[in-house]
C-alpha cells in the first residue's frame, strides 16, 4: 500500500470521525427540539367544538414564576375531575376530541399548556414541565377547593411522563398513562443505534423508574400499532407497576388510537374513573 493511499485512508477516517462526534455534539445540544414540538396559535376553543363544551382560561404562575395557561372546563354535577397532560407537539387545542370525552363521561377536565406552548409563557424543559403539572394540580387543590381522591391524572405520550412523576409527588385517585415511553434515552437509543445516546441524554423523563413508585390505581393504554412509541415500552411499564392496575390494548396509530378504538376505549375509561375514584373516596 503506497504513502499516498494511507494518506488517503486517513484522511478519510479522520473525515468519518469528525463528522460522528459533530452528530453526537449535536444531538446534545439540540435534542430539546427533537423532544419538544410546541406551537402557540390555537386552532379552535372548546366551545368551537362539534359538541360545544363550556370552558374557563385559566392562569398560573408556577413555582419559578412563569406564567401559563391553560382551561378548566366544568361539567355540573360532576363525577370527579380529570388533569391532562399532553403530548409534546401543538397545544392544548389539538387536544378537543380528548377533552370531550371526559367532558361526555361526566368528569371536569383541566388541561394545561407547559412553559413554551400556545398561550404559556418561557421555554419547555424537562424539570420545567414538572413545575408545571405542579402548579396545575395546586390551582385545583387551592383555588378550585377540589378533594384530591376525586382527582384523576391523566397523560398521553410525553405527558405521560409528566402524570407519571404528578402521581408519585402528589396523592390522587388515579393515573391514565396512554402511549407512555419508558425513558426518553431509551427511545432515543431505539431510535438513534449508532450514537452514544444514553451518555448524551440530557432529557430523561424516567418513566419506568417513577411506575414503580406509584401507589394509586393505574391505567396503561398502548396500541401495537402505535408507528412513534413502540408497544414494548407500555407492557414494560405495565410489569413494572404496582397493583391495582389494569393494561388496555387499543388499535390505531399513536395520534389517533383512542379515536379508532372507539368504546373500548371510553368504556374502559368509564370503568376505570368511576372505579378508582369510589375506592379512593371510600378510604374516608
Amino acid at each position: 500500500m503506497t504513502k499516498r493511499i494511507k494518506r488517503m485512508i486517513w484522511h478519510i477516517f479522520i473525515a468519518l470521525a469528525g463528522g460522528y462526534v459533530l452528530l453526537a455534539a449535536l444531538l446534545f445540544v439540540f435534542q430539546g427540539k427533537l423532544v419538544y414540538r410546541p406551537t402557540a396559535k390555537h386552532v379552535a376553543t372548546p366551545m368551537q367544538h362539534e359538541h360545544p363544551m363550556d370552558y374557563e382560561d385559566v392562569w398560573l404562575e408556577a413555582s419559578d414564576g412563569v406564567k401559563l395557561h391553560g382551561w378548566f372546563l366544568p361539567v355540573e354535577s360532576s363525577k370527579g375531575t380529570v388533569l391532562m397532560f399532553h403530548g409534546n407537539g401543538g397545544n392544548v387545542s389539538h387536544r378537543l376530541e380528548t377533552i370531550a370525552i371526559f367532558h361526555d363521561l361526566g368528569y371536569n377536565a383541566m388541561i394545561i399548556d407547559y412553559r413554551g406552548y400556545g398561550r404559556s409563557e418561557g421555554s419547555p424543559g424537562e424539570h420545567g414541565t414538572y413545575r408545571d403539572a405542579e402548579a396545575a394540580w395546586k390551582y385545583l387543590i387551592s383555588e378550585r377547593k377540589l378533594d384530591p381522591k376525586r382527582i384523576v391524572i391523566f397523560g398521553r405520550s410525553l405527558g405521560s411522563a409528566v402524570a407519571a412523576w404528578l402521581a408519585v409527588e402528589k396523592q390522587s385517585a388515579g393515573l391514565i398513562l396512554e402511549s407512555a415511553f419508558t425513558s426518553i434515552p431509551d427511545m432515543g437509543a431505539e431510535l438513534y443505534k449508532f450514537l452514544p445516546v444514553r451518555l448524551l441524554a440530557r432529557i430523561k423523563y424516567d418513566t419506568f423508574g417513577r411506575i414503580k413508585q406509584v401507589r394509586c390505581p393505574l391505567l396503561i393504554i398502548h396500541s401495537p400499532d402505535d408507528e412513534i412509541i413502540p408497544y414494548h415500552h407500555g407492557q414494560k411499564l405495565f410489569a413494572a407497576a404496582n397493583e391495582p392496575k389494569r393494561f388496555l390494548e387499543i388499535s390505531g396509530g399513536h395520534n389517533d388510537g383512542f379515536m379508532r378504538s372507539g368504546k373500548t376505549y371510553t368504556g374502559c375509561l368509564a370503568e376505570f374513573l368511576e372505579s378508582a375514584i369510589s375506592s379512593s373516596a371510600g378510604d374516608d
